[in-house]
C-alpha cells in the first residue's frame, strides 16, 4: 500500500503541487488520503482532481457528526448559488459527500445505521433539487399545476438504509387531475409524466463525475406496464383492489423522499392498513418476492465466474434478513403500530423489545446484518459499482479482508473472512427456515384436467359433478364476503380428494367451513394454507381438551393451532358464548404452557445440568399467569403474561431455573412457517425488565411489601399458577395478595390511587384504543371491580373471570342487582367486540372498523354472543350508549 501511496503522492505533486504540499504536511489530511487510497479507486481519482475536498475535511468538524437532511440542503444550496442544477453538478455534489461519509465509515466515526441514513438523506436532497429545477422549467413553459406531486422512495432508500452504490426504487404520484393554465397547457397527467421522465433522466445521466443514481421504477403500480406517474386515486384503487401480496409488503419500506409531503402521505396512510390487515402465508409471500427479485439470481446466488458468493442473495444473506424482518412486521404490525418502520435494524430492535424475537435471535440477526452490509459496502466503495459478490480471485479476496474493520484478536485474511461469512449465513438460515418456511409436505400433483383455470360458473359446474352436496350447500349459503377466498380454498382442495369428499358427505362440516369463510378472513387463510385443519371442525364444540402429545416444540405448535381452530370454529359457527370461548382458549394456553415447562426442564437438564449433581429438577418452579390468562379470559392473539417463581429453598439453583424459563419462552413464542403459539410478556415481574427472570418467593414478597407500585400489586389480583407446583403456587399467590391488600386495600388509599391510574391510561391510550382505554371503555369496568375487590377485604380467590367477580361482589353486597346486570351486559359486549375483531383479522384492535363490510361481519358475530336486549340499535350506537352508562357508573366510585 505504501508503494501505491507514493504513486498517489507523485501524481498529486505533478497535478496539484500546492495541494500536495499542504496534504503531506497535515497528519489528518494525509491519513484521510491514505484511507481513500486503500478503500476506493473512484474516490482516489476524485481527490486527484479535487484535492481541496480532503483539505477541507481535515480542517473541519464535519467528520465527527452525522449530517441531517437540513445539513445536506444547506451544502447543496450553497453550490447552487454559483451554477444551476445539472446532472454534472449533482453528480459532483454526491461524490464529494460520499467521500466524507466513506471516511467516517472506514475510520469508525459512524455506525452502520448512521452511514446508511446519511447516504439516504443525501439522495433525498439530490432528488428534491432535481425535482424543483424540473418543475420550475416546465411550469415556465406550460404553467404550474394546482396539484401536489410526491416522490415516494421504496426499498433501501425508503428504509433509510441506502448503499454506496444502490439503485433507488422510486414511485411518482400526483394529487389530482386537471389542466395547467398557459398558452401551451398540459393536463396534469401529461405535466407530471414529463416531469417524472426528466427527473429519472437527470438522476441517471452519466457525467465526468459519474452518475447520481440508477433509478428503478419497476415497483410502481402495474410494474413495467404501468404509467411512469400515477394519480393518487389511481394508486389507491390499485393497492386496494389489485396489488399483489409482495407489493403490499414492499410498502413497509416506503416514505416521501421529495416533492409534496401531503400527497405522498395520503397514499402511504391509505396503504398502511392494507399492508397489515391480513395474516401472512410466509411461503406464498416468499415465492412472489423471489419472482420480483429475479428468481434465477436467488437460485444461483453462490455463483462462480464473474462473481463469487453473493452476500445479498445467498441463503442466509442480507435479503433473507430483510425479508424475515418484514414478515414479522406484517404478522405483528396490526397489533403493534410501533413495529411499522422501514429500517431493518430499527425494526429488529423493536421486534426484540416487544418480545417477538428472542435476545439470541436478535443478536444473531443484527450481527449478521451489520457484518454482511459492511462487506457489501467495502465491495461497492472500490469502484462505485453495484455489486454484492465476493471476488473469486484470491488476491482480491485478501484485499477485501484487509479493508474490513479490525477486530481485536481476530485474523484479517481471506480464510477468516470466509469463515465469518459462512457462519453468519448458517445462523441466519437456521432462523429463516424456522420462521418463514412452512413445514408441511407439498401437495400431490393434480391432473391437468382438474386444475381450476376457469370462471366461477365453471367452478360450480365442476362441483356439481364432483361434489353435488357441497355445491348445493354453497348455492344455498349465498356466500358474499368470502366467495373469492373460498374459490382459492376449493382450488387447493382439488389436490386433496379426501377433503372434498369429507365436505361433500358431511353437510354440517360444509356449513361450518362456509361460515368461517364468510365471517373470519383470518381463519379462512389458515384453512387455505393448511386444509387438513378441517378435520378438527367436525367436533368443534367438544368440551374436553385432549392432552398435548409427547412431542417436540413443532408438534406442540401443531397441537395448539389445531385446537385453536376447533375452539374458535365453535365460536363462529356453534353455540359457544363469549366467556365460555375465552375459558376454553385459556385452557388450551394453559395446557401448552404446562407442556412447554416439561419440555424445557428436560432440554435444560440435558444441556446444562444443575450445579448440585444431587439436585433433581421436577416441579419446583411455579409458573404464574397474570392478565387475561391469569383470569381465564385468554383469546386469539393474546399475549401470555408469565412470571417464574422458585421457593427460597431452591435459590442455589436459580441459574438452572432461569434457563428453564428462557427455554419455555423460546418454545412458546418461537415463530415458524407453521405460525407461533403466542407471545410471552414477562415485564410484570419485580423491577420489570431489569429484574431477574426467575426470582424466589421471598424476593417477591419483600418487593411487594416495600417497593412495588400500586399497579404492580393490583396486577396480581388477576393471577394464578398454571404450571410447575400448582398448589405451592396457589399458596404463594394467597400470601402475595394478602400483602397487596394490607398495603393498598386496608389503608383505604385504593380509590384515589386507582382513579389516578385510570386517568393516566385514558390520557395515554384512550384515543388509539377507545374500546378499552377510552371514557367508558372496558378498563372502567375492570377498575370498578378491582376497587371493590380491595374494599371487600383480603379474601383470596383461586380463579375469577369477570362474570365470577361480579357474582362474588353481588353476594358481598358491594354491588346491587341492577349494577351487576348492566356490568355483565357491558363486559359481555366489550369482550364480544374484541373477540369478533380478533376472529376477523387475527389480531387485537382498539376501535370499531371503518370498513362497512368488516363492520357488518363484526355486527353479525357480536349479536351471536350477546343478549337480544342489546340488538335493537346499530352496533356503533349500542356501543356509545354502553360507554356513556359505564362512565356514569365509574364516576359513582371514582368522582372526577
Amino acid at each position: 500500500m505504501q508503494q501505491v501511496f507514493a504513486t498517489l503522492e507523485a501524481a498529486l505533486a505533478e497535478r496539484q503541487p500546492d495541494a500536495y504540499r499542504r496534504i503531506v504536511a497535515s497528519p489528518a489530511a494525509r491519513q484521510y488520503a491514505n484511507q481513500v487510497l486503500i478503500h476506493s479507486r473512484f474516490l482516489t481519482d476524485a481527490i486527484l482532481r479535487h484535492p481541496e475536498w480532503i483539505e477541507e475535511l481535515a480542517d473541519s468538524e464535519a467528520m465527527f457528526r452525522t449530517y441531517s437532511p437540513a445539513d445536506f440542503d444547506l451544502l447543496l444550496h450553497a453550490e447552487l448559488q454559483s451554477e444551476p442544477v445539472t446532472p454534472l453538478l449533482l453528480a459532483r455534489f454526491r461524490r464529494r459527500q460520499i467521500l466524507r461519509i466513506m471516511l467516517r465509515d472506514v475510520l469508525g466515526f459512524g455506525t452502520l445505521g448512521e452511514i446508511t441514513e446519511e447516504l439516504s438523506h443525501l439522495a433525498d436532497t439530490i432528488i428534491e433539487a432535481a425535482w424543483m429545477a424540473i418543475h420550475e422549467k416546465l411550469a415556465a413553459t406550460h404553467g404550474a399545476p394546482a396539484s401536489g406531486f410526491s416522490v415516494i422512495a421504496l426499498g433501501k432508500l425508503g428504509g433509510l438504509e441506502l448503499n454506496y452504490s444502490s439503485d433507488i426504487d422510486l414511485l411518482f404520484v400526483y394529487e389530482k387531475n386537471g389542466e395547467t393554465e398557459s398558452e401551451r397547457p398540459l393536463t396534469y397527467k401529461e405535466f407530471f409524466k414529463k416531469a417524472a421522465t426528466e427527473l429519472t433522466e437527470m438522476l441517471s445521466t452519466y457525467t465526468p463525475e459519474g452518475l447520481c443514481y440508477r433509478v428503478d421504477l419497476r415497483l410502481r403500480p402495474e410494474g413495467r406496464l404501468g404509467e411512469v406517474c400515477v394519480s393518487l386515486d389511481g394508486a389507491k384503487h390499485y393497492y386496494e383492489k389489485r396489488a399483489r401480496d409482495w407489493e403490499l409488503q414492499m410498502m413497509i419500506k416506503s416514505r416521501v423522499a421529495a416533492g409534496d409531503k401531503a400527497t405522498g402521505a395520503a397514499l402511504l396512510d391509505f396503504v398502511e392498513p392494507l399492508t397489515y390487515s391480513t395474516t401472512l402465508d410466509f411461503t406464498a409471500v416468499e415465492v412472489m418476492s423471489d419472482t420480483r427479485e429475479r428468481l434465477n439470481e436467488k437460485l444461483s446466488a453462490k455463483r462462480i465466474g464473474k462473481g463469487g458468493i453473493d452476500v445479498k442473495l445467498a441463503p442466509g444473506g442480507i435479503r433473507d434478513i430483510e425479508f424475515l424482518v418484514q414478515c414479522l412486521q406484517r404478522l405483528h404490525g396490526g397489533r403493534f403500530t410501533w413495529l411499522r418502520r422501514g429500517g431493518s435494524l430499527l425494526a429488529l430492535s423493536r421486534l426484540q423489545h416487544k418480545g417477538l424475537i428472542s435476545d439470541a435471535e436478535y443478536a444473531r440477526l443484527v450481527n449478521a446484518y451489520q457484518f454482511l452490509r459492511t462487506v457489501e459496502h467495502r465491495l461497492q466503495l472500490l469502484d462505485d459499482r453495484q455489486t454484492h459478490a465476493l471476488p473469486t480471485d484470491s488476491e482480491e479476496l485478501e484485499n477485501l479482508a484487509a479493508r474490513m474493520p479490525v477486530v481485536p484478536g481476530a485474523d484479517q485474511n481471506a480464510v477468516e473472512l470466509m469463515r465469518q461469512v459462512n457462519n453468519h449465513f448458517d445462523r441466519v438460515r437456521e432462523i429463516y427456515e424456522r420462521v418463514v418456511h412452512a413445514q408441511t409436505a407439498p401437495a400431490p400433483a393434480q391432473p391437468k384436467s382438474e386444475i381450476l383455470r376457469h370462471e366461477p360458473n365453471n367452478l360450480m359446474l365442476f362441483l356439481d359433478q364432483r361434489a353435488p352436496t357441497l355445491a348445493a350447500e354453497l348455492r344455498q349459503s349465498r356466500l358474499r364476503r368470502g366467495h373469492l377466498t373460498f374459490e382459492q380454498f376449493l382450488e387447493k382442495l382439488l389436490t386433496i380428494p379426501e377433503r372434498i369428499d369429507a365436505l361433500n358427505h358431511n353437510v354440517t362440516l360444509a356449513r361450518s367451513v362456509i361460515e368461517i369463510f364468510e365471517r373470519s378472513p383470518y381463519f379462512a387463510e389458515q384453512l387455505i394454507r393448511i386444509p387438513d385443519l378441517i378435520e378438527d371442525l367436525s367436533d368443534a364444540e367438544a368440551a374436553e381438551l385432549p392432552e398435548p402429545p409427547p412431542a417436540d416444540p413443532a408438534g406442540l405448535r401443531r397441537y395448539f393451532l389445531r385446537h385453536m381452530v376447533r375452539i374458535q370454529a365453535a365460536s363462529i359457527c356453534g353455540t359457544s358464548q363469549i366467556f365460555e370461548t375465552l375459558e376454553r382458549t385459556s385452557e388450551l394456553a394453559e395446557a401448552v404452557v404446562a407442556k412447554a415447562y416439561a419440555m424445557a426442564i428436560a432440554q435444560v437438564a440435558a444441556e446444562h445440568p444443575p450445579k448440585n449433581p444431587a439436585y433433581i429438577p421436577k416441579d419446583q418452579m411455579m409458573v404464574i399467569a397474570l392478565g387475561r390468562l391469569g383470569m381465564r379470559e385468554f383469546d386469539l392473539a393474546s399475549d401470555a403474561d408469565l412470571n417464574f417463581v422458585i421457593p427460597e429453598s431452591d435459590a442455589g439453583e436459580i441459574i438452572y431455573w432461569t434457563r428453564v424459563a428462557e427455554r419455555m419462552i423460546d418454545i412458546l413464542s418461537a415463530y415458524t412457517g407453521e405460525g407461533a403459539m403466542f407471545a410471552v410478556d414477562t415485564r410484570l415481574r419485580p423491577a420489570g425488565r431489569v429484574g431477574a427472570l426467575a426470582q424466589t418467593d421471598i424476593a417477591y414478597l419483600r418487593y411487594f411489601e416495600n417497593h412495588s407500585d400500586a399497579w404492580e400489586g393490583i396486577a396480581y389480583m388477576k393471577a394464578r399458577a398454571v404450571a410447575g407446583d400448582i398448589e405451592l403456587g396457589t399458596d404463594f399467590l394467597g400470601r402475595l395478595q394478602e400483602t397487596d391488600w394490607l398495603r393498598w386495600g386496608q389503608s383505604g388509599r385504593s380509590r384515589g390511587m386507582l382513579g389516578e391510574m385510570r386517568t393516566r391510561i385514558e390520557k395515554e391510550q384512550g384515543a388509539g384504543n377507545p374500546l378499552k382505554a377510552g371514557p367508558g371503555g372496558y378498563y372502567d369496568i375492570d377498575f370498578i371491580l378491582m376497587f371493590l375487590r380491595l374494599k371487600g377485604g383480603g379474601i383470596f380467590f383461586r380463579v375469577l373471570n369477570t362474570p365470577e367477580r361480579l357474582s362474588v361482589l353481588e353476594e358481598m353486597l358491594l354491588l346491587d342487582r341492577e349494577d351487576v346486570s348492566f356490568l355483565s351486559d357491558a363486559a359481555t359486549f366489550y369482550r364480544a367486540i374484541d373477540h369478533g375483531l380478533r376472529l376477523y383479522s387475527g389480531h387485537a384492535e382498539g376501535q370499531l372498523p371503518k370498513s362497512e363490510a368488516k363492520l357488518e361481519a363484526l355486527t353479525e358475530l357480536v349479536r351471536r354472543w350477546t343478549p337480544e336486549r342489546l340488538h335493537d340499535r346499530p352496533l356503533e350506537d349500542q356501543l356509545e350508549l354502553i360507554q356513556q352508562r359505564t362512565r356514569r357508573l365509574f364516576r359513582r366510585f371514582f368522582p372526577a
